[in-house]
């Protein structure tokens, strides 16, 4: 039974550290982007995450109000709702990049 054990544990053992590995090394793992965006880096489909707090409803944003951070671009109903995220992005942004 010992010699049984031993013989399908090591190779399950080396695999899932194989795996561990290869899922962690830079380039190979799976990549996420810092922000939920669309392909041509909006951020949260260009709504206006400002509005989410302050009006409680979701908003469509414009791209004439736009700010760039964390390597999206953002969306905005308003140059106040704009300015407001560029002051404080942390305080607007949802949590987990929007995913």
């Amino acid at each position: 039974m010992k010699t049984i054990l031993s013989k399908t544990l090591k190779p399950t053992l080396l695999g899932f550290i194989a795996v561990a590995l290869l899922l962690n090394w830079p380039g190979i793992g799976i990549a996420f982007e810092k922000v939920n965006q669309m392909s041509w880096g909006v951020a949260i489909k260009g709504y206006d995450t400002v509005a989410y707090h302050t009006e409680g409803r979701a908003v469509k944003g414009h791209s004439k109000y736009s700010h760039e951070w964390n390597d999206a671009k953002w969306h905005f109903s308003s140059a106040e709702n704009r300015d407001l995220f560029a002051a404080d992005p942390d305080r607007y942004a949802p949590k987990y990049g929007g995913y």
